[in-house]
């Protein structure tokens, strides 16, 4: 590959840092996860997660993990210690890297006092309201406030009684003096510090005033010697804050580089949303599995190396734009193709006799474990004289094309014999059939027979004596649209929930093998889809989530897209 290709073949930050690099502005890659600690990461942050661990691999670097916690109203030790463990589940360790901005609020008051002494900042008395007011907008200036002119020892006096908690909240604010004229809204004399009487999860009552996002989030990189600040493109427009506080200070400078942030359909990333859909009980908690969140995902049967692929996959880009979930899921299925072991459950049930097979006689039967990885081996599967199978296997009046079980009809039972329908029992009352009775031929046990008939159709199936009971859910999409946004006039995005995004099946029958499985173990039911053992499982009662079913929208997709191409 020649070097022109090979660095087209780049990302735009690979070719800014490999740029920076060359020119000598940084000497090592140095990045930082920086969320605040008011939510719980979902699959948006884990875009940001892949992306800056993997840049500080790829060039020998470090990555940091931060708390960026400002806001005591909103942030708590729960949200802190499950984004730690999202981190580390999706496979990336910090190391001794773990921070707060919390650690920085004694030097960032500092770094205030600083600009406030060099004329750069002042105590200013307008409302919040007042100052949006006096903001202006995109095409008419601000205003500066009244007391945009104090003294630079008035103002300090002011910002030292703030600190004091002698003012109530909202009352005053430090603000940059910057243009109140700029035709960026975020450089007109932005807030700095707003007066919060709130305990704060770590810090406690130590402080009554506490810093923006704006005057933390840069200040905060500087001090942890960060080069590259890679932020979604919503910050794009307070790069030129970020550099101006930087330069302000003549501290430590990095660059800030934006990306688009992932939108996915039939999904919200908003996290007040989210917090909507939890706090009204339209979902189960943050770790539903309809969730988009990383702990939902989890509890859903998601891998980290699944997401992690996805992420890489759907690589970053200037410019917002959604990715179909449908590439998501193919992602998911991929990586469980190749290391989900595979068992038989039976959703719905329909009992089978088989007529001719002993009474209270079991039979052992090897079924393959995983046939896309020979090292998994193989397990014994009973089979006896009472089976379950699919309601869906069978038809009294089978339609055109079907070829599964029905009345005369021969199929194979996966990994036992032929077995053929010689009977069909129904409930007197409702005419429901109940239970099949059916001959099984002893020559074809392994799926084949020795004259070298053969049947259409393959069934799963589960022994009936010997089987778990268990319940199912069924997950579909939470919502209804592919942009849960789309809404009428007068609706919210919650118009557009599916209510059918989650059926349990209470009575469904697993094979005996999956007995003892861990929550969080993860299963291929033959025919049906991927499934994961859930947290709600106890010894007395397996629960298991859907995770993915085997139909594989975008891999059909795909492959459509490469007919035509050819």
């Amino acid at each position: 590959m020649s070097g022109e290709t090979e660095r087209s073949s780049r990302n735009f930050i690979q070719q800014i840092i490999d740029q920076d690099l060359a020119e000598g502005r940084f000497r090592e890659v140095h990045t930082r996860f920086p969320p605040e600690p008011n939510g719980y990461l979902h699959i948006g942050h884990a875009k940001a997660i892949v992306l800056n661990f993997e840049l500080a691999r790829q060039y020998g670097g470090k990555c940091n993990l931060r708390m960026d916690d400002t806001n005591p109203l909103t942030e708590s030790t729960e949200y802190v210690e499950a984004i730690k463990q999202d981190v580390r589940w999706l496979g990336y360790d910090w190391e001794d890297r773990f921070y707060f901005a919390s650690d920085y609020f004694d030097q960032l008051y500092q770094w205030a006092v600083e600009l406030i002494k060099k004329g750069k900042a002042y105590v200013c008395d307008l409302s919040p309201e007042q100052i949006r007011e006096y903001r202006g907008t995109l095409t008419t200036p601000g205003r500066e406030s009244p007391w945009r002119n104090r003294s630079v020892e008035e103002n300090l006096e002011l910002f030292e009684r703030m600190r004091r908690g002698e003012f109530p909240e909202g009352s005053r604010t430090l603000r940059a003096k910057i243009d109140m004229a700029h035709p960026n809204l975020n450089m007109r004399d932005p807030v700095m510090y707003r007066i919060l009487h709130a305990r704060h999860h770590r810090t406690g009552d130590k402080w009554c005033i506490y810093p923006t996002y704006d005057w933390a989030h840069g200040q905060s990189d500087s001090i942890e010697g960060i080069t590259h600040s890679i932020c979604t493109l919503e910050f794009e427009n307070h790069r030129p804050l970020y550099d101006w506080f930087l330069d302000q200070l003549g501290v430590h400078h990095p660059r800030q580089i934006e990306f688009a942030r992932l939108n996915l359909t039939y999904t919200v990333m908003s996290k007040r949303k989210l917090l909507q859909l939890v706090q009204e009980g339209h979902v189960r908690g943050w770790d539903d599995p309809r969730m988009p969140t990383i702990c939902g995902l989890r509890r859903r049967g998601y891998t980290p190396e699944a997401i992690r692929n996805f992420c890489q996959r759907i690589g970053v880009a200037k410019f917002n734009s959604t990715v179909d979930l449908a590439l998501l899921e193919h992602c998911v299925r991929e990586h469980l193709n190749r290391t989900a072991p595979r068992v038989m459950a039976v959703l719905r049930p329909l009992k089978v006799v088989i007529e001719n097979f002993p009474e209270g006689e079991v039979e052992y039967l090897e079924a393959i474990n995983n046939p896309e990885d020979p090292s998994a081996g193989t397990r014994q599967v009973p089979f006896s004289r009472e089976l379950y199978i699919e309601q869906d296997d069978f038809r009294e009046e089978p339609p055109p094309k079907y070829y599964r079980l029905a009345p005369g009809r021969e199929v194979r039972l996966r990994y036992a014999y032929f077995v053929k329908c010689v009977d069909v029992v129904k409930d007197p009352q409702t005419g429901q059939v109940t239970e099949l009775r059916c001959t099984y031929d002893p020559a074809t046990r392994g799926g084949s027979a020795p004259d070298g008939r053969k049947v259409k159709a393959t069934l799963h199936w589960v022994s009936a004596p010997h089987a778990l009971p268990a319940e199912v859910r069924l997950y579909e999409t939470l919502f209804t649209k592919p942009d849960p946004e789309d809404v009428e006039e007068g609706q919210t995005f919650l118009d557009n929930l599916n209510p059918h995004s989650l059926e349990v099946i209470s009575q469904a029958f697993i094979e005996p093998s999956v007995k003892g499985a861990a929550p969080g173990t993860r299963y291929q039911f033959e025919r049906l889809g991927y499934f994961c053992v859930d947290p709600d499982t106890t010894p007395e009662h397996l629960v298991f989530n859907r995770t993915v079913t085997l139909k594989d929208t975008w891999a059909k997709v795909q492959k459509k897209l490469q007919q035509q191409r050819s």
